[in-house]
């Protein structure tokens, strides 16, 4: 299916740039709420301690929030959330000098971020043909990709023509709107939770979907080394454009790949499309271990961003497969909450190891997570092919 054709789905491109539109605050707040701060004159150590609580809010949310969209449906939940989420960032931008609303407004901010990314991938098997939905990931990935680039670059232009603060004012209006056009869309406001047995456990009952779920908290791990490793990389060597010129270049490589990715139509299961896959990130990371010159490292950049994509649309499949009825969303939402923490590990041990200023051990530990994702996928790799027309979709 040629993405020209995608596009002119009925509502696949209004549920995709809402949603896209809905996630570009959290992908600024990891810039705009230091920012803010710092201008107003906190301390590194409140900075920081923002920071981790928006970013620990942000983890602990995700599965509930999952979880109660799969028993009230979308709109019940979205709607109040984006109003809660917005109102977290207003309090911050009006009072950055006042700590105790910063923090209030941080936990408020992370715990209530709307779970547009989980929504979004549950409507899918209703707007796309089963045979379609590997290319539907791929564009999926590929937005999520561009969310991490528009963030950042969002928050470059407010502070050119404004202050740190305005983003925060942007933020807000990007998650009301975000909401407002994804959840008025027609997929949106007719799904409806399916009927299940209920479990304390919800989606995480079932081996098979702790594997999927779990492994790519590898890869998260390898890409938050990757985020400080490039950093101090730059800082020892002449390159054009530091350590976002290489992280750029990584994020092109993998861009360009899931876009080739979901323009195949593959033959090959789902579960051995992700070996391989793993495999490639592995080798990239392991590459990196030799933290070479300049132009071989770009080389690097390209090999280990060119696999990552194609593993993370290999998972939102294996994720909607397996996800027991009536849990998809907040499945989906465990994925976000356990890439997240492994992205947060891996940037934290990486800080520790380069603290010591030991750059191959530090780069190891991006080899380590990716080793990890892949020994975890290979062993669980029965349980994998666990047969789920336990549809991870809601019914009509």
């Amino acid at each position: 299916m040629s993405y020209l054709q995608m596009l002119r789905m009925p509502h696949f491109l209004r549920v995709l740039s809402g949603s896209w539109m809905g996630r570009l605050p959290m992908a600024m707040a990891a810039v705009s709420i230091p920012l803010s701060l710092r201008e107003a004159g906190a301390d590194y150590a409140f900075v920081g301690t923002a920071a981790a609580c928006f970013a620990i809010a942000s983890a602990l949310g995700a599965p509930a929030l999952g979880r109660l969209v799969d028993r009230v449906g979308q709109t019940l939940v979205l709607a109040p959330t984006a109003l809660l989420a917005a109102a977290g960032f207003i309090m911050i931008a009006v009072a950055p000098a006042q700590h105790s609303t910063v923090l209030t407004g941080a936990v408020l901010a992370g715990l209530f971020t709307p779970p547009l990314e989980p929504c979004l991938r549950v409507l899918w098997p209703d707007i796309a043909d089963k045979k379609q939905l590997d290319s539907v990931y791929a564009v999926d990935s590929a937005a999520q990709e561009m969310v991490f680039v528009a963030g950042p670059l969002l928050v470059s232009l407010c502070l050119a023509i404004a202050t740190p603060v305005t983003s925060l004012w942007l933020q807000a209006g990007l998650c009301l709107a975000g909401v407002l056009v994804f959840a008025t869309a027609a997929p949106s406001r007719r799904w409806r939770p399916t009927a299940h047995d209920r479990h304390w456990l919800g989606p995480l009952r079932k081996p098979g979907l702790i594997i999927a779920l779990v492994a790519p908290a590898g890869a998260g791990m390898a890409i938050g080394t990757l985020n400080v490793l490039v950093v101090s990389y730059a800082e020892r060597h002449e390159i054009f454009g530091g350590a976002p010129m290489l992280l750029t270049v990584h994020s092109l490589a993998s861009l360009i790949s899931v876009l080739v990715y979901g323009a195949v139509t593959w033959k090959m299961e789902t579960r051995k499309r992700l070996l391989f896959s793993s495999g490639g990130l592995l080798l990239g990371y392991a590459l990196l271990t030799l933290v070479p010159p300049p132009v071989p490292m770009f080389g690097i950049m390209v090999v280990a961003g060119v696999f990552l994509a194609p593993t993370l649309v290999s998972v939102f499949k294996l994720i909607g497969d397996l996800a027991p009825t009536g849990t998809a969303t907040e499945a989906f939402a465990w994925l976000v909450t356990l890439f997240a923490a492994g992205n947060s590990l891996g940037a934290a041990i990486v800080g520790m190891v380069l603290h010591n200023g030991n750059m191959h051990l530090a780069a190891a530990c991006g080899a380590f997570g990716a080793l990890g994702c892949l020994v975890l996928l290979a062993s669980g790799y029965r349980l994998l092919a666990t047969p789920a027309r336990e549809l991870s979709t809601a019914s009509h």
